[in-house]
């Protein structure tokens, strides 16, 4: 089977550099996972991500004239539809959420300050 930009595969890491990781996917074929590319999150470190040995899911993201593939980490990784958050509440339940939250902490404070005039 070809690589193609865009395909989803299963690759080994291979080697951890300061820049990325290179990870071997079908064929033999050896691409880097830009430390950009590895987490969703900010990564100070590769090796707080991935180890050599590693069996990882990358998405093809490019394809240089020159062979050099680039991977994918991130990418690869099931994202939420946008319709369905990841914590099942919509924008609206979460407004409702925090203002009945909210709330709760003011009648909290002013009965503490209540109780305090009181003295």
């Amino acid at each position: 089977m070809t690589i193609t930009v865009g395909s989803i595969v299963d690759g080994v890491v291979t080697g951890i550099t300061k820049f990325g990781a290179f990870v071997e996917i079908e064929g033999g074929v050896t691409g880097l996972v830009h430390i950009s590319e590895v987490a969703n999150a900010y990564v100070k470190e590769v090796s707080d991500c991935l180890q050599v040995q590693d069996i990882v899911r990358v998405k093809v993201i490019n394809i240089g004239e020159n062979g050099k593939v680039g991977l994918s980490v991130k990418q690869a990784a099931e994202k939420p539809l946008p319709s369905q958050p990841r914590d099942g509440l919509g924008f609206e339940d979460k407004l409702a959420k925090f203002m009945k939250e909210s709330n709760e902490k003011l009648v909290t404070l002013k009965r503490h300050q209540e109780g305090k005039k009181g003295r």
